[in-house]
């Protein structure tokens, strides 16, 4: 499972269940997303989103956390592959945040 540090917005892997405590973000899409791409590339900063970015991370740091999930950011939607299991665990992703930051 890949969460991003919000400290220094980098997307790290974790391997098993074994994860940090993290936030998760409940939000609407819209345009201009940040990807996992765009973070990669270090391209984010121009998008719209990156807005709703700096909120979460802003917010999931208030409440005491180093990392969020973030699903257009921590999921590579290029591969079919993870995008369907990103989907099989969803459950077990919104079971697993200690908190929940809403942008709306």
């Amino acid at each position: 499972m890949r969460l991003l540090n919000v400290n220094s917005l980098e997307v790290q892997e974790f391997i098993g269940r074994d994860l940090p405590p993290y936030t998760i973000l409940s939000h609407t899409w819209e345009f201009e997303e940040v990807s996992f791409q765009d973070l990669q590339s270090g391209g984010m900063v121009r998008l719209i989103g990156f807005r709703k970015l700096q909120f979460v991370c802003e917010q999931t740091r208030r409440d005491g956390f180093q990392f969020t999930w973030i699903d257009t950011c921590c999921i590579d939607r290029r591969s079919s592959a993870e995008l369907s299991e990103a989907v099989n665990e969803w459950f077990y992703r919104v079971q697993g945040p200690t908190t929940q930051p809403f942008y709306l």
